[in-house]
Parts: C-alpha cells; structure tokens; sequence
C-alpha cells in the first residue's frame, strides 16, 4: 500500500525501509557522484514522523483542537525527549497536503524534532496558508521563525544555556522551559533574551514520573521576586487524558 494509500485508509504514514541519514551519499557509480536535482512544488520532499489530529495538550492553547505535522531530525539531544525524532519517513508536500485535507481543525502545529532546520520549510507553510489555516511552532528557539508563522511557543533547553547565550529568537507568544534540574538562573536568562507574553515552567518526565513537587517548588521561587514576569504551570494534560 503506497502512501496515498495509507492515508485514504486513516492509516498513519510510516516509511517501509529504514531512513538513510541525509548526509550520506549513495552514488550511482564509484566515479561518479551526482548531485539530486532541487525539488519544486508538489513533489517537495519532507522528513515526517507522524500527522495527525488532537487537542492541543499544553501551553496556553490547551485544548485547542489542532493537526500536528511533526517534522524529523533536531539540532538539540535532550536526554529526556518524549518524542523519536530519528525514526521518518519522506512525504512529499502533496502528500503533506492532502492528510492535512483529511481534518477538520484549522489550527496547524508545525513541531518535531525541530522544525526550524526543515529544507524548504516555508513552500509548505505558504501552501498550508494559502488554504487558510492558522500556523503554530514549536520550536527550541536557536533559529529563526519563517514569517508565515501566527504563534509561536518555543521551549528553550537548560542543557544547553551557553547556545542561547549567542543565538536566540527575540520573541515568542509562550516560553515552556522543562525542570531538568534547578532551572531558575536559567529561566532569568530566558526572561531577558526572550521577549514573551506568557512563560511557563513544565515538569519534566522520566520513566513515567513527573517532577512536580520540584517544579512548583521552583515556579513558587521565580514568582517572588519582585518586577519580574510572573510564570505559570503549564501540564502535558494530553498524556494525563491518555490522548496522542
């Protein structure tokens, strides 16, 4: 069954073989290497994980019914990453399209893995525009947002508070900063660099457990110093609901 197949069926987009990293080179002769001809329009390759229809299950849109496209690859390894960002497959932005067509929620989450990093990421939020949805990101905020984008949440790593020390976006609708540990320099950092309307802090899963007394022990903390914004707790209420 071929892709456009799987998706009339319902059926979830899954690649049949294993995905060759895109930095290898299969050459058709050991002599000769030749370069792929750039994809244009409808047969744009994408790294998929998954697509798929919801409520949006954190952050200030809780609730929010939403089609997540869930992008492979990501320029960050967090240990505690619920999501396998290596494991895609290849849809084209035709095909991207047309399971998008298959819901009914307008609101569209362009997340990962990190989306940011996507070849030709914008030809598909034009497309996904030009059919009138609403697009949101989930980011880890190191690269810059393509301008189509109306929303964005961006989920800054403590892991790796020396990279966003030089680069960052500017600002963002929600910052969600996980509690991997002490948290509180870090999220002060965030506070001056990331220019936001709300910040949330989130409990950090592991094995199942959810650290909650600690994060709220520490978004206690941040909330009483005085003149700084205040933050908020935000839950992944859709792994509490059973919900993908």
């Amino acid at each position: 069954m071929n892709s456009e197949q799987h998706m009339a069926a319902g059926m979830p987009v899954t690649p049949p073989h294993p995905v060759i990293p895109l930095s290898v080179e299969t050459p058709v002769h050991t002599a000769i290497r030749r370069r792929p001809e750039p994809a244009t329009g409808l047969d744009t390759p994408y790294r998929i994980v998954e697509i798929f229809e919801t409520l949006q299950g954190e952050g200030f849109n809780t609730g929010m019914p939403s089609v997540f496209i869930r992008f492979g690859k990501c320029n960050l390894a967090c240990p505690w990453c619920d999501t396998d960002y290596n494991r895609f497959g290849t849809m084209t932005l035709g095909d991207i399209l047309a399971k998008v067509r298959t819901f009914s929620a307008r609101n569209v989450i362009i997340t990962g893995g990190e989306p940011t990093i996507q070849p030709h990421l914008e030809r598909l939020l034009d497309s996904l525009k030009a059919e009138g949805h609403f697009l949101a990101i989930e980011t880890n905020g190191l690269k810059p947002v393509p301008p189509q984008i109306d929303y964005i949440a961006t989920s800054p790593k403590r892991l790796y508070q020396q990279a966003y020390q030089k680069r960052h976006i500017k600002f963002a609708h929600e910052v969600r900063i996980v509690v991997d540990g002490d948290v509180r320099d870090f999220c002060a950092q965030i506070e001056d660099s990331i220019q936001a309307d709300r910040y949330y802090l989130s409990p950090c899963e592991v094995d199942g457990r959810m650290n909650m007394l600690e994060t709220i022990t520490q978004l206690g903390q941040l909330n009483q110093r005085p003149g700084r914004p205040r933050w908020q707790l935000s839950i992944q209420t859709h792994k509490l609901a059973g919900i993908e």
